[in-house]
């Protein structure tokens, strides 16, 4: 099937020599031949302009029509980014305002003594992980790439930038700039994911995961009795409920509907995340693996993955886990630990047991 380019063009050469083989007496073309001609003239010159060679295709040409929708969307997120941050404050401030004033009580006052330990102390620390790599992710860099001449190895040159790009460098039009192991770019962490945030990143949204299932296990009773409470005012008559009382309920529902929604959409994006951790790639990697695997599909070879140094290998060149005892320090309690490697050479880590080739 040919292309709307080709039939574009085919039309158009048409209409110039039905032009040629009726002249105006005289020998000179008419004005409305002139315009035919001119017009022509400037659609092959667009054309040329944006298919400069053989190689581009109409992706080209949508990429130039939708570049000013791009640049909004880069700046919008950008701006945006600090009322995402401001956002996830507030939200999670309210949320700990609420269990202390509605739910620590109750529990303080029914629980037995080793449920309240409990309780106490696993909330406590939830709430420490979560703070603690909420703050790391937004606030560490995720990795640059030297501005300045080195001899670190580069894979191609950034477009954007014009500068070399290492391995699993890829540039972000947000941030505007080239990031190591780059993820994604979270409006959330008003940051980029990459090589030194990383881990700070998915260790936030698994307790952040947690913190809020446990919020919505531990609040069920009380939200069941709080709708059925707000069910009742509309009665005749209404239920003698104090002002007080009244807030309770909605703030006990607003709690429970807030971190149940929370614990589903965040705790589905890190379970894609781990998948991704799991097979050694990046959700950028992600999309360029599959294009990878189609192609060498098609030449019958089996791609391989460089970066997949074994399942278990790869959560610890995340964590950072070279000893056993790295599985408390560094994962179950805060740690502020530098990842392997500096993001500009990869190579497998000598700590690590070398994994079984066929494990790709």
């Amino acid at each position: 099937m040919r292309s709307w380019r080709w039939q574009f063009s085919r039309m158009m050469r048409l209409c110039l020599r039905w032009c040629r083989l009726c002249p105006k007496r005289g020998g000179r073309p008419s004005k409305p031949q002139r315009k035919l001609r001119e017009l022509w003239s400037y659609w092959k010159l667009l054309l040329n302009s944006l298919y400069f060679n053989s190689l581009t295709n109409s992706d080209t040409c949508l990429d130039c029509v939708f570049e000013p929708v791009y640049w909004i969307v880069d700046n919008v997120t950008r701006w945006f980014g600090v009322v995402f941050v401001c956002l996830v404050i507030a939200l999670t401030s309210s949320v700990l305002v609420i269990v202390y004033l509605c739910l620590l009580p109750v529990i303080l006052n029914t629980y037995p003594l080793q449920w309240i330990v409990w309780h106490l102390t696993y909330g406590h620390w939830v709430l420490m992980m979560v703070l603690f790599h909420y703050y790391k992710a937004t606030t560490t860099s995720p990795g640059h790439p030297p501005q300045v001449k080195s001899d670190t190895p580069s894979v191609s040159i950034c477009k954007k930038c014009i500068v070399p790009k290492p391995a699993r460098t890829h540039h972000c039009s947000i941030c505007n700039t080239c990031i190591l192991k780059m993820d994604h770019h979270c409006p959330w962490l008003n940051n980029c994911v990459g090589h030194f945030n990383h881990r700070y990143f998915f260790s936030f949204c698994l307790y952040m995961t947690m913190g809020c299932m446990y919020c919505s296990v531990s609040c069920k009773d009380m939200f069941i009795e709080a709708y059925n409470a707000v069910e009742s005012y509309y009665q005749t008559p209404p239920p003698l409920f104090s002002f007080r009382e009244k807030m309770v309920h909605k703030s006990v529902i607003f709690i429970w509907v807030l971190t149940s929604s929370v614990a589903v959409a965040l705790g589905g994006l890190t379970l894609w995340h781990a998948i991704l951790i799991t097979l050694g790639e990046t959700s950028v990697e992600r999309h360029i693996n599959k294009k990878e695997i189609r192609r060498l599909k098609e030449k019958g070879k089996v791609f391989r993955n460089p970066y997949h140094y074994g399942k278990i290998n790869n959560w610890k060149v995340l964590f950072g886990v070279e000893e056993t005892s790295h599985w408390l320090t560094r994962v179950l309690l805060p740690s502020s630990h530098a990842p392997h490697e500096d993001g500009l050479v990869w190579e497998f880590p000598q700590a690590l047991t070398r994994r079984d080739p066929m494990t790709i």
